[in-house]
């Protein structure tokens, strides 16, 4: 007899045998109910409420105080995955901690974000690892293992990996489709979640907002065709906020929230994140799509077991038990060691001519300036700082305050109105104490505040700081370090610490008055709305309508100081200078809002450009989320360094790099391109066909994928490589031939010898491996790399699967893409997989080698690819290479929707098919056509006019195949 008197709280069960019993004991509105992201207690069994989504992509976030990492871009620049780990498991016990003292922080959390960094100017690339579907997956794996924990039955968290599928643009993300051929999907997209759900240490995913193929995310069948198959446990599907209203209301892909929830539950959608904390409209929406038909009880058990089974790991029903229950790991002197190795290891070198390290010594003076350098910058999804170090604080700490020079390059300006001058009204209680000892912000000081006086006209002017970040997007800073800002009421007042918010309320732009040179009126960014100045204020809306052009006030800027002309004082009365450029994370690419250029801020680009004038000893730091095509900077100055915006430990782990305390080893994760013009479209996802990535890229970077230097050099040698089975067994010798220990990053890449298998659109090269190691000098160590063979492969269209096609490969290892130190070849047998088989197979439409202003599309809303040219006006190709005829076909049958013409050429045959709508897009019929095409060859379609395209199928002349 047990001790328990219901299954489910017997820990001697399995958890499915546990989550099995439970379902059975809940009501069917309480299943429901379980469906929503805020699930609710079902006090009758004594099970307390649950929420799925805890934000943890580099610390807790939204929850108030918590230890601030790297962002993920930095973390992925660090190539070490066992740092990754700690970080994670770091993470997880503070998720814990907080859990403990707020039961609003959640454990299934929604982190990390393995969207491949494919485009630079994609606003959320701060989120992301690394552009290489390796290198991401690799961190993805750390990061989600240390959050899970090393518990067999127990864990830590519950990781949801972030956004399913081919994610990069913010652009009309509810909106865009993301054309995405098989190759791309399973060489690229897939990869990087494939390889971290069959770690084993991933509870769930979620899916963007965008469509992939035509069809949105959280109806993609790719979710059972692929991500459930990856692993035998249980995996949550969470839906992104919103989203599944989307499917209805902005996508307009179904016509009833009813249709849109069934689709959802039955592609595998678990729980659903909508309408806040109500859930009753979405539970409302279930019972009305079961009422329907369109699902029955068993789609909605099928996804609350899903989740009971992961509240139970979580140890819910557990807690003597759960190891991770008592867990108080918060802010502990581990967690801050490990945010400044962290920033540390992140830091990317990526020129020295000499001038670093930059050692202490009696009467070096260090000048440091630029509009981030007494900035410690968060993002959207990090948490609230306990601790902050800014590069000008490092600095000062490790040369000494008294040898600093500091000017932050902000333009110092006077706003002139018709009644006088813009002023902050005097208020010492909204700018004392706000920051504490150790930096930590005052939570008084928050933008929407209205118990503050708002901004007024009159005789006397307030002096601010004016910074330009790029695109036109200004803020206004006050001597105090207080930002203007709107609240709800539409008055502007000085209230925030930095800008912030799902919207940010603190930018504005210049609107040139016509005819009125040197006048301009301001819009708030946040409100669309005019500033303008009244009688009770300076506000952008009266009674919450926006104030028109007409009634905006009408302002002239006074420049009382250049930023440049301060920077340029300071920089010619110090020894060196240090410039710190970059974004803030709020502001010009973030969620929401991509970016549209890859150009340094013109306001930054001449400070540094002020600075090196004055003072050749130049170096330029980039603290961003993201590259920047900096190439004259990278050209005239001596030193030029990268880090992401590096946490809290930022300003400490910076100068100590700059110092010469650490060799920098943080390697670049994505490419830096040189210009705008190398980049293709935002919308463009063929990362083959546009040639992105340094996968692909045929062009020059500024700084190619794994660059990144030191202080130290590092020998490569004795490259040995050798197939065993199913692995290639590759080793080499790295040697710290410098004077300073160091870390090195060995890389390891593979592509196919060229004139072997598949010839320009393979890749370049691809990372098979790679390992960071320390050296003191003089010291050396064999590393050694397991690659499994089938990462030498592709997907072949011609045939559907995965091919490691038989021929020469090569083996390269270095210190970057680009710095190849050593190759060695492996030959890999077998049987090649021979042309297209189309007589027997068909062709599927979206199986092309090459394309030509074509577009993919869903065949159904299901599931299915289809075909269709991008215009209606101008025709799409598509090649189809090695199709074998053999002895000749007899007809092609043309499987299309739509109205157009489908040519079809190879051989010098040719074939136009005509088709004639006859109902909509999804309404596919079959039109045949006489086609003599014989022998191997490339075959050539063309489709004119409104036309989707599915398959193409041949019959052999003599009638069978």
């Amino acid at each position: 007899m047990t001790d328990h008197p219901l299954p489910f709280r017997d820990p001697r069960l399995s958890f499915a045998a546990r989550a099995d019993d439970l379902l059975g004991r809940l009501t069917l509105d309480e299943r429901i109910a379980m469906l929503h992201q805020f699930a609710p207690a079902v006090e009758r069994l004594g099970i307390g409420p649950f929420r799925t989504g805890q934000e943890a992509l580099h610390g807790v976030a939204w929850m108030g105080g918590a230890t601030v990492f790297p962002q993920a871009v930095g973390l992925g620049a660090t190539w070490n995955e066992d740092l990754v780990r700690r970080v994670g498991e770091a993470v997880g016990d503070e998720v814990r901690a907080k859990r403990a003292q707020d039961e609003r922080v959640g454990l299934n959390v929604w982190a990390p974000t393995v969207n491949l960094l494919r485009h630079p100017l994609w606003g959320r690339g701060e989120e992301g690892y690394s552009e290489d579907p390796a290198l991401t997956s690799a961190t993805a794996v750390a990061y989600t293992r240390g959050l899970r924990g090393d518990d067999p039955r127990y864990w830590r968290t519950a990781p949801v990996l972030k956004h399913w599928l081919a994610h990069n643009n913010e652009t009309d993300r509810d909106t865009a489709s993301s054309s995405v051929r098989p190759r791309v999907l399973h060489e690229y997209d897939l990869r990087a979640f494939r390889d971290a759900v069959r770690a084993g240490a991933v509870a769930g995913v979620m899916p963007a907002y965008n469509l992939v193929n035509g069809r949105p995310n959280h109806v993609s069948p790719l979710l059972e065709r692929h991500l459930r198959t990856w692993t035998s446990g249980p995996l949550v599907v969470c839906s992104d906020a919103g989203a599944p209203s989307n499917l209805v209301d902005s996508e307009h892909y179904f016509d009833t929230h009813e249709e849109a929830t069934a689709a959802s539950l039955k592609a595998g959608v678990d729980s659903f994140t909508d309408h806040g904390q109500d859930s009753s409209v979405m539970t409302g929406r279930v019972r009305g799509a079961l009422e329907r038909g369109l699902i029955d009880e068993n789609d909605i058990d099928t996804a609350v077991r899903r989740l009971l089974t992961m509240r139970l790991a979580l140890g819910e029903f557990d807690p003597d038990l759960d190891p991770y229950a008592a867990t108080a790991a918060f802010d502990t002197s581990g967690h801050r060691a490990l945010a400044q190795e962290a920033a540390e290891q992140a830091v990317v070198l990526l020129k020295n001519d000499g001038l670093l390290p930059l050692a202490p010594g009696d009467g070096r003076t260090v000048a440091v300036v630029g509009l981030l350098a007494d900035a410690c910058k968060l993002d959207w999804y990090s948490g609230t700082l306990l601790h902050r170090s800014t590069p000008l604080d490092g600095l000062r700490a490790r040369y000494g305050a008294e040898n600093v020079l500091f000017a932050e390059g902000a333009d110092r300006v006077r706003l002139k109105c018709a009644d006088g001058w813009l002023r902050v009204p005097g208020n010492p209680s909204a700018t004392t104490g706000a920051r504490g000892a150790e930096g930590a912000l005052d939570p008084a000081l928050l933008a929407g505040r209205t118990d503050l006086p708002p901004l007024v006209c009159d005789p006397v002017a307030t002096e601010l700081a004016l910074v330009d970040w790029g695109n036109g997007v200004l803020t206004f800073r006050t001597d105090e370090g207080l930002y203007l800002s709107v609240a709800d009421d539409g008055y502007v007042r000085a209230s925030a610490d930095e800008p912030g918010g799902w919207v940010v309320q603190e930018t504005f732009r210049r609107e040139e008055v016509e005819g009125h040179a040197g006048r301009h009126r301001l819009v708030h960014i946040g409100t669309g709305g005019y500033v303008s100045v009244a009688a009770d204020g300076v506000k952008v809306a009266v009674d919450g309508e926006k104030i028109s052009a007409a009634g905006a006030t009408v302002f002239e800027t006074e420049t009382v100081e250049h930023g440049e002309d301060a920077v340029a004082r300071v920089a010619a009365a110090a020894d060196t200078v240090v410039v710190v450029a970059g974004n803030d994370p709020h502001i010009n690419g973030r969620e929401t809002e991509d970016r549209t250029t890859l150009a340094l801020p013109a306001q930054q680009d001449r400070l540094w450009r002020a600075a090196h004038a004055a003072n050749p000893r130049t170096v330029l730091v980039l603290t961003s989320a993201y590259p920047y095509a900096v190439t004259d900077a990278a050209a005239d100055l001596p030193a030029l360094v990268w880090t992401a915006h590096g946490g809290q430990a930022a300003g400490t782990a910076l100068a100590r790099v700059l110092a010469g305390d650490v060799s920098p080893a943080g390697r670049l994760p994505q490419t830096w391109y040189a210009s705008d013009a190398d980049l293709p479209g935002l919308f463009d996802y063929d990362v083959i066909g546009s040639r992105q990535t340094y996968l692909y890229f045929d062009g020059t970077p500024l700084f190619p994928f794994g660059h990144g230097l030191g202080y130290s050099r590092f020998g490569y040698s004795d490259l040995d490589a050798r197939l065993d089975g199913d692995l290639l067994r590759v080793a080499l010798t790295v040697t710290n031939e410098g004077a300073v220990a160091a870390d090195e990053v060995a890389q390891l890449y593979a592509r196919a010898v060229p004139g072997e298998e598949g010839g320009a659109d393979l890749p370049h090269r691809e990372l098979v491996g790679h390992r960071r190691v320390h050296l003191a000098p003089g010291a050396a160590e064999r590393l050694d790399f397991a690659v499994p063979v089938e990462e030498l492969g592709h997907w072949s269209v011609a045939h559907g699967r995965w091919s490691v096609e038989p021929g020469t490969y090569e083996i390269l290892a270095g210190g970057s893409s680009a710095d190849i130190r050593l190759t060695a070849a492996v030959t890999v047998g077998g049987e090649p997989s021979g042309p297209r088989p189309v007589l027997r197979h068909g062709l599927e439409a979206a199986d092309y080698d090459e394309q030509r202003g074509t577009v993919i599309l869903d065949r159904t809303k299901r599931d299915g690819d289809a075909v269709a040219p991008c215009s209606a006006t101008e025709p799409g190709e598509l090649r189809f290479r090695d199709c074998d005829f053999g002895d000749g076909a007899g007809t092609v049958t043309v499987t299309a929707s739509g109205e157009g013409a489908v040519v079809v050429a190879a051989d010098g045959q040719e074939a136009e098919v005509l088709l004639t709508s006859t109902g909509g897009p999804y309404a596919f019929h079959a039109v045949q056509g006489v086609f003599g095409a014989r022998g191997v060859g490339e075959l050539r379609v063309t489709l004119r006019g409104p036309v989707r395209l599915a398959r193409l199928d041949f019959t052999p002349a003599g009638g069978t195949a």
